[in-house]
């Protein structure tokens, strides 16, 4: 056997005691949100078999002898999926030896992979399992070019494959950020992008073992990389805000018609909807953003995910890095069903809301009607909630990832469980009040 093959037996070896834990369960009577978009269900029943969802909704018949849990008064929903965000790349920020985010020295850009980097014993992992967060896709920062590497989508179970899918997605900075990666203005970084992609493409058609020109700027893995992209099989995450940037995005699918563009931030985009609609590009944003902290942003409004979706664009939302954690995408979801009672505000309806934090994300990261939904045949993610999930005061009791329930331990609760009912009896005399 050949290394190569021993090293994919002993990670499928790994997989097994995981995947034999998966149950199957069903809860019922309680409130299920299926995340699809569609408005919660009173008095229904979710039914995971062998890992996967067989049912969910009202009038579901259950097969004789499999566990259930009494829903009453309780929601359950799919896992959340968080869209970008940097889980298991980092445990202390601060600190660079424990911080995988951004390779500023690197002589690789496009071709970075965030994969090898990911740790699932991160506490960020644990915490964000802990908030009802199930499914992830992971990107790095960029370093010292407007192109920050492939990421990755994975999933945060209790165990070491955390990985679903490796390159996923290619990640380049445009707008301003992008302008000061490139030497000083937007001009120098729309004219690196397309000059990468067109690297990529001469080398992309050049027969084997051929030399390339001479003048290349582009390492040979950075270009390789890039192909995937003018192919369409890893789509194009485009970090962009202002209005005249994503036009400028958008005009790429003139030129290079395969691509599969996804727009990452657009804090202007409501002013350009129907044609990021007509274009169908899809957009990751962070949703409450009303400040022009930047002059890309100037228009800025937390109406934004509302007129975008109102015009036929598929918003999901995200950005979850740093201090915007992925078990705050709940609470930001019900802050846009809250703005639709504002007058003159635009926001989503309650399901509207939620698929904008699980089928929608899921949808764009590739894996439609697998995760972040409760359908036949999508994966036995399921949370269940104390209350209603978009309300702040609301946590998951119980988080089940593949249908195997998960632990929602980690260094907070701990901590937390440690100076509760602290004894106090050998504090010294400076802790007397």
């Amino acid at each position: 056997m050949s290394r190569r093959a021993q090293f994919a037996a002993a990670l499928a070896a790994l997989a097994l005691p995981f995947a034999a834990q998966a149950q199957d369960l069903a809860i019922t009577n309680a409130t299920v949100a299926t995340g699809d978009g569609s408005a919660p269900i009173e008095n229904a029943t979710v039914l995971v078999q062998g890992g996967k969802v067989v049912a969910a909704g009202a009038g579901v018949s259950l097969p004789a002898g499999v566990p259930t849990v009494d829903g009453t008064g309780k929601w359950v929903t799919p896992g959340l999926f968080s869209a970008v965000t940097d889980l298991g790349l980092w445990d202390v920020e601060a600190v660079s030896e424990s911080n995988d985010t951004e390779a500023d020295g690197s002589p690789f850009n496009a071709a970075l992979d965030v994969t090898p980097a990911l740790n699932p014993a991160s506490q960020h992992i644990a915490i964000s399992r802990a908030g009802g967060v199930t499914r992830a896709s992971v990107a790095a920062f960029n370093g010292n070019s407007i192109f920050a590497g492939q990421g990755a989508v994975i999933d945060l179970a209790d165990d070491a494959a955390l990985v679903m899918k490796p390159r996923a997605f290619q990640f380049v900075e445009l707008g301003e950020a992008g302008a000061r990666l490139a030497g000083g203005s937007r001009v120098a970084a729309h004219v690196a992008l397309r000059n990468a992609l067109r690297e990529a493409k001469e080398l992309a058609e050049l027969p084997a073992g051929s030399a390339r020109q001479s003048d290349a700027m582009l390492t040979r893995p950075d270009a390789m990389a890039l192909a995937k992209v003018l192919d369409g099989s890893e789509p194009l995450y485009v970090g962009v805000e202002r209005a005249a940037d994503i036009r400028a995005v958008l005009a790429l699918k003139s030129l290079f018609p395969k691509m599969n563009l996804v727009l990452v931030g657009a804090a202007e985009g409501w002013l350009v909807a129907p044609e990021i609609a007509a274009a169908h590009v899809p957009v990751i944003t962070m949703p409450l953003r009303d400040l022009p902290a930047e002059f890309e942003m100037l228009a800025a409004t937390q109406s934004n995910v509302g007129r975008m979706k109102k015009a036929g664009v598929k918003v999901a939302i995200g950005m979850f890095t740093g201090g915007n954690q992925p078990r705050y995408a709940a609470q930001q979801a019900g802050n846009l069903v809250a703005l639709t009672k504002l007058p003159g505000a635009a926001g989503l309806t309650w399901g509207e809301a939620f698929a904008a934090i699980s089928s929608v994300p899921a949808e764009i990261s590739g894996f439609a009607g697998k995760a972040g939904v409760l359908a036949p045949g999508a994966v036995g993610d399921v949370v269940l909630w104390d209350g209603d999930p978009l309300e702040l005061s609301s946590v998951p009791q119980d988080v089940w990832i593949d249908g195997v329930k998960q632990p929602l331990e980690n260094h907070q609760t701990r901590l937390r469980d440690r100076y509760k009912d602290l004894d106090r009896t050998y504090l010294p005399k400076a802790y007397d009040w």
